[in-house]
């Protein structure tokens, strides 16, 4: 009874979902097929082919997923996906199946998607006449008074027969006889009950004991019987049966009845003395075990107890049979039935029952997005059955009542955002309307997939590097780095360099990118001389469809190795070697300049400051050389004990940290004064001759320059007159040229700047570390009143145009 029950319960729900789906997604067919086997059929039996009955093309079932989704049998069959045929899974027994249901109906729901298709299939389990009745005894001996009086009944234990419609019993015969005739009485579930009456008198003297044979026949094809002996003892003679006080008992009782519940006692008397008048109470003859062990009754009182736990769910109402008999030698026995009503409690907790679930819902999804189908039961009734369903809070879902009572669809109510939240456990709480109410929980999980929402994104923005020059071609130089908050291949990034046929990313054909892991290689080496710095825009594009991409600038700054050897600017000979000659008087006093070597060096920074040494020399005591400037000077004055030439070999070398030099010789000839200054005075005038024109149009160069730079000053100066400034910096030019070539370049990354500087603009400066002493950070110094940065400013332009002016006229 119970499995039936919930057999039909399952069948319910399914055709709930079912007309749930159809109404949520508008595209879901529905049909229903009915199929009929007999038990007892072999594994792999074919009941029907489902696919060819609802007109479905059997090459699409596989990939629609054709399957069963919810069955009340779903172990005893299997669905082919490669013709639609559905199989029996081992054997079945009608008999333990559905026990004595009838019809046997096995309900199973079909499922397709792309579109979704919902299918019900029923299956009638045919009975098959495969069981004989059988009686609970092979003999059974009856003690009947011969006082017994004709129509008296007698009844037998019915035979039982696990078959079900027209297999199971269908009637009894007895074997032929002058006292008994035999009545049969149909008790709808219990089936049919064979009554002995006797229909003529009982005389001990001529019959003690008589023999019968009942036998119990199907209605199969042919039918199949089982016997049972009969043995009747004539007794004498207590001529009075017990005769219950009321014609009919009736009681109600809670299903949470407590065992050991005194349901009702029943009372019957006996006309009849002594023993024969003494009853004794007991469960009739044909109540079954399941009754027995439900119930018992007191033998002395006729009070009918309860025994065991009850479920209304189960079943609602029973009817037992309780017999009174005397205590005479030859017992008379009555039998009365007893209906006793079970009350519905609110005993069953909520069922919840997801359906149609989907795996993953995308993260643009939009609100009212079915996620689920939901179904709640009750097996309680009444109020007891009315269920109302909630989720838990704060989550962006919400249910959606269906027109069909207690099925609900899962929806999101909000956007989703798989970047926040990836995951949510979803709870769902049934609770019914009883007193007191019963809930049920249950927790299901939705994954947010992942869609292409997010661009990559840079580590930094923008990249600064500084790479030291001839670098080796090939070897990694730097690298830059971008993430992707979003997964899977939407997280997967390459990355390439842009390139633009412009002047200004010209150098992006020196370099290339490894597109996956963002490292960047030089092709060529470069030239602190030839480039400082320069800059180039990456791209990071993600695997996603579409694909989304962010871009960062790339400044490259470009550092100074000692990698050029000084150049000798004087004295140079025709030959273009580093060699000249130089006339001085004999006469001439301590200090007297010489000569003086100039010389240069394409590096900068300490890499290009050279000093000046005397490497080899005639006479130390009477030349000396300036380290800094390469002056020559006489220390002291001539003797005529000294030789009339002198080679000098002056050796220049850079500050680098492993520096680099280059020699210049110089012959000094000590003359007598007259031949000097005639000398002197030819030379002058080739020099004034060749250079006559050339200082003319330095001079008009020089002129042109300062007009421009002192405008330049003075609008400067009126413009910072106008601002406030947040940076300062000093650059204080030395007046004294000390015969090297300085230079120097300035940039800026991030909120520092940067100077690479020759020997004499270190001033006010620092060196940065790393920098290969060459890189001076320019300190920044924070404002101050208006007043000092006017004046400094002032002050600074001021020097700064004397300094100039001092430059130009010792040019």
């Amino acid at each position: 009874m119970e499995q039936r029950q919930r057999f039909h319960q399952l069948e319910l729900n399914a055709k709930l979902a079912f007309i749930a789906v159809s109404l949520l997604f508008g595209r879901a067919v529905w049909a229903q097929i009915r199929y009929s086997i007999s038990e007892e059929q072999k594994d792999g039996a074919a009941v029907g082919n489902i696919a060819k009955d609802l007109g479905i093309d059997y090459r699409t079932l596989k990939e629609r997923g054709f399957r069963i989704v919810s069955t009340s049998g779903e172990s005893m069959f299997s669905v082919n996906q490669n013709d639609g045929v559905l199989y029996v899974n081992g054997k079945i027994d009608r008999e333990e199946v559905c026990e004595r249901s009838t019809p046997c109906l096995i309900n199973l729901k079909i499922a397709l998607e792309n579109p979704l298709e919902i299918h019900y299939v029923a299956v009638e389990i045919l009975d098959v006449n495969d069981h004989s009745p059988r009686f609970p005894e092979n003999e059974k001996r009856l003690e009947i008074w011969e006082s017994a009086m004709p129509g008296a009944r007698y009844p037998l234990q019915a035979a039982r027969d696990p078959d079900s419609g027209t297999n199971s019993v269908q009637t009894y015969k007895l074997s032929h006889n002058d006292h008994f005739r035999l009545e049969i009485k149909d008790r709808e579930e219990d089936g049919k009950i064979p009554i002995l009456i006797l229909h003529k008198p009982l005389d001990r003297e001529m019959t003690k004991n008589i023999k019968l044979l009942l036998t119990a026949l199907d209605g199969g094809k042919p039918p199949k019987s089982g016997s049972i002996e009969i043995l009747i003892d004539v007794l004498d003679i207590n001529d009075n049966a017990p005769v219950f006080t009321k014609e009919t008992y009736t009681v109600t009782l809670n299903e949470n009845a407590p065992v050991g519940t005194t349901i009702l006692q029943v009372n019957a008397t006996d006309l009849d003395e002594g023993k024969n008048g003494e009853l004794i109470y007991a469960l009739g003859n044909n109540v079954n075990n399941n009754l027995r062990r439900l119930f018992e009754v007191n033998s002395i009182t006729g009070e009918i107890i309860l025994t065991d736990n009850l479920d209304f769910e189960v079943k609602d109402k029973y009817e037992i049979d309780i017999q009174a008999s005397d205590k005479g030698i030859v017992p008379l026995a009555t039998d009365k039935s007893v209906v006793i009503k079970i009350v519905d409690v609110n005993d069953n907790a909520p069922e919840i029952e997801v359906t149609s679930l989907s795996s993953a819902i995308p993260e643009d999804s939009r609100p009212g997005t079915t996620v689920a189908l939901i179904s709640v039961t009750d097996l309680d009734s009444g109020v007891n059955g009315k269920i109302s369903c909630s989720l838990s809070d704060d989550i962006p879902f919400k249910l959606m009542p269906l027109p069909q009572d207690n099925i609900y669809s899962l929806v999101t109510s909000a956007l989703l955002d798989r970047e926040t939240k990836f995951q949510y456990d979803i709870t769902l709480v049934a609770k019914d309307a009883g007193q007191p109410s019963l809930s049920s929980v249950k927790t299901i999980t939705v994954l947010i997939s992942d869609v292409n929402d997010n661009s990559p994104e840079f580590s930094f923005s923008p990249y600064a590097f500084y790479v030291m020059e001839n670098n080796v071609p090939g070897k990694l130089l730097f690298s830059v780095s971008a993430s992707d908050k979003d997964s899977n291949e939407n997280a997967i990034i390459s990355y390439h360099i842009w390139r633009e046929s412009s002047e200004e990313n010209k150098y992006t054909s020196f370099i290339n990118i490894n597109p996956e892991n963002g490292e960047i290689y030089a092709l060529k080496s470069f030239d602190f001389e030839t480039v400082k710095t320069f800059q180039f825009h990456v791209l990071a594009t993600d695997s996603g469809s579409p694909s989304l991409s962010s871009n960062v600038t790339v400044n490259v700054f470009i550092l100074d190795q000692n990698d050029n050897v000084p150049v000798i600017l004087y004295p140079v000979s025709a030959n273009g070697s580093a060699e000249g000659v130089e006339e001085i008087p004999r006469n001439v006093n301590a200090g007297h300049l010489v000569t003086k070597v100039r010389a240069y060096d394409a590096d900068i920074g300490y890499n290009g400051w050279l000093l000046f040494s005397l490497q080899e020399v005639s006479e130390h005591s009477l030349f000396g050389l300036d380290r800094y400037t390469g002056q020559i000077r006489t220390l002291r004055s001539f003797t005529e004990t000294d030789e009339a030439q002198h080679k000098l070999l002056i050796l220049v070398k850079d500050n680098g940290n492993v520096s680099l030099s280059a020699t210049a010789t110089v012959i000094v000839k000590v003359v007598e004064p007259k031949e000097a200054f005639a000398a002197s005075d030819v030379k002058n005038a080739v020099k004034d001759e060749e250079e006559n024109d050339v200082t003319f149009y330095l001079i008009i160069t020089l002129g042109s320059v300062s007009v421009l730079f002192v405008i330049s000053i003075i609008v400067l100066i009126v413009m910072q007159c106008s601002k406030s400034t947040d940076y300062s910096s000093k650059y204080l030019q030395d007046t004294n040229y000390d015969g090297t070539l300085c230079h120097s370049i300035q940039y800026r990354s991030g909120d520092k700047r940067y100077m690479l500087v020759g020997p004499r603009m270190s001033v006010g400066s620092t060196i940065a570390p790393g920098s290969n002493r060459n890189t001076l950070v320019i300190p920044d110094r924070r404002r101050r009143d208006s007043g000092e940065v006017r004046n400094g400013l002032a002050l600074c332009r001021i020097v700064f145009i004397v300094s100039i002016v001092l430059l130009f006229f010792s040019y």
